[in-house]
C-alpha cells in the first residue's frame, strides 16, 4: 500500500480507503455490527488506514461502529466524517435526501456529537456533506477554522454528490483550499473529475481529490451483470435501465486495461484514478473481505501508462462509441440545474429501475 498527503495538512492516507457508508446502514446489503467490525479490522491488515464515514449514515450508527472498531488503532489510522444533514429531527424516508442544516453553530454542534459517537478526541478530516455553495457562509468557514485551532479536527473537506450540486460547490472548495474534495468519479463518469482537475491546475490550489464510486456502482468490478437482480433496498436499483445496458457495452471497450495475473478490471479502475497526482485516495465500496483483498492491492498493481490513461479519456470523450443515452444526466444535476447546463450536459428524466418487485 502507498500513501499520499491530503492537501497540505500533513495527514497521509492510504491510496485505497474504506468508505464506511456500508457500515451501519442497509443500503448496500445487510450485515451485523460484528461483521462490519471484522471487515474494518481486515482492511487495516491489508494496509488501509483511511476510513471515511458520515454522521447521517445509519443516523449516527456508522460512526459508532467505526469508532468501536478503530478504538485500539486510533494513532495508526486517519478517520474522516461528514456533517450537514439534520437527521436528529427528521426521519429517513427511503433513500430521499434529508433536510440540511449548515450554519456555524450547527458545524460545531454536529462535530461534537460525531466525536461522542466515534468516542474520539478529534477527527482527522471533517467534511461538509453535500453543502450547496450559498450555504457555506463566512460563519461556517470561521467555525471550521475554530474547530481546527482547538484541535477537534485536523483537516477540512467538502463531499459532493452529483445529484445535489457539484460545480460551483467544488470550485469554491478548491478556491478556499479545503484540504480535500470528495467526488463521484470513475472511468464511466469523468466530467466532474475532469472539471476539478482543471480548476486545481488553473488555481494552483493544494486541495486533494478523494474519488468515491470508482467502480460505477458495480459495473467496473463486474459485480453487477446483465442477469443481476438487486434487492428491494439496494441503492443501485434506482439507476435507470439504460445505465446498465450501456455500461455493459462500455466495459468491453476497457478490457485493454486488464493484465492477466497482474491487474484485474476492478484494480485497473482504481489505478486509473490514482493516475492523477491530484488524487489522494480512492474509496471503493467494500462488501466482503474478498473485495478488500483484491482492491487494496490496486495501490501496488502496475500503474496505467500514459497511453492507457489517454485511451480511457478518449473513449469517454467519444461516449465509448455508443450513440444511446444512458439515462443518468438528470441524476447528475445540481438543485437548480444551472451548474450542469453551464457544463454543457443535458438534463433528462431517468426512467426504469432494476429492483426486484
Amino acid at each position: 500500500m502507498h500513501y499520499r498527503e491530503l492537501g497540505t495538512s500533513g495527514i497521509e492516507v492510504s491510496e485505497v480507503g474504506f468508505g464506511a457508508w456500508v457500515v451501519g446502514t442497509d443500503w448496500w446489503g445487510d450485515r451485523s455490527d460484528e461483521d462490519s467490525i471484522e471487515m474494518l479490522h481486515h482492511a487495516i491488515e491489508q494496509g488501509i488506514d483511511f476510513f471515511d464515514t458520515g454522521d447521517v449514515y445509519g443516523h449516527g450508527h456508522s460512526e459508532e461502529v467505526v469508532g468501536e472498531a478503530l478504538s485500539d488503532y486510533r494513532d495508526e489510522v486517519t478517520v474522516a466524517t461528514k456533517i450537514g444533514y439534520d437527521f436528529y429531527n427528521n426521519p429517513q424516508a427511503g433513500h430521499g435526501e434529508l433536510p440540511k442544516e449548515i450554519t456555524g453553530e450547527w458545524v460545531r454542534e454536529a462535530t461534537e456529537k460525531s466525536l461522542e459517537r466515534l468516542d474520539m478526541e478529534y477527527v482527522d478530516l471533517l467534511q461538509l456533506h453535500n453543502a450547496n455553495v450559498d450555504e457555506v457562509t463566512p460563519d461556517v468557514l470561521e467555525a471550521l477554522d475554530e474547530l481546527k485551532e482547538e484541535g477537534l479536527i485536523k483537516a477540512t473537506g467538502w463531499a459532493l454528490g452529483p445529484s445535489i450540486g457539484w460545480l460551483a460547490e467544488g470550485d469554491m472548495a478548491i478556491e478556499e483550499e479545503f484540504d480535500a474534495l470528495q467526488i463521484v468519479w470513475n472511468a464511466f463518469e469523468q466530467d466532474v473529475g475532469n472539471h476539478f482537475l482543471d480548476t486545481i491546475r488553473e488555481t494552483g490550489s493544494s486541495t486533494s481529490l478523494i474519488a468515491r464510486v470508482p467502480h460505477s456502482s458495480g459495473l467496473l468490478n463486474e459485480q453487477v451483470r446483465p442477469e443481476t437482480e438487486l434487492g428491494s433496498g439496494d441503492h443501485r436499483g434506482f439507476r435507470p435501465d439504460e445505465w446498465y445496458e450501456t455500461g455493459w457495452e462500455k466495459l468491453e471497450q476497457l478490457r485493454f486495461l486488464e493484465r492477466d495475473g497482474e491487474r484485474t478490471m476492478a484494480q485497473a479502475s482504481i489505478a486509473y484514478l490514482l493516475g492523477y497526482d491530484e488524487t489522494a485516495a480512492v474509496t471503493p465500496t467494500f462488501r466482503t473481505k474478498a473485495d478488500i483483498d483484491e482492491w487494496a492491492k490496486a495501490s501496488d498493481v502496475p500503474k496505467l501508462t500514459d497511453e492507457e490513461m489517454s485511451r480511457v479519456e478518449e473513449l469517454y470523450a467519444d461516449n465509448f462509441g455508443i450513440d444511446r443515452f444512458d439515462g443518468m444526466d438528470a441524476l447528475r444535476s445540481s438543485v437548480d440545474g444551472e451548474d450542469i447546463r453551464a457544463a454543457g450536459l443535458d438534463k433528462r428524466v431517468a426512467k426504469g429501475a432494476r429492483n426486484e418487485a
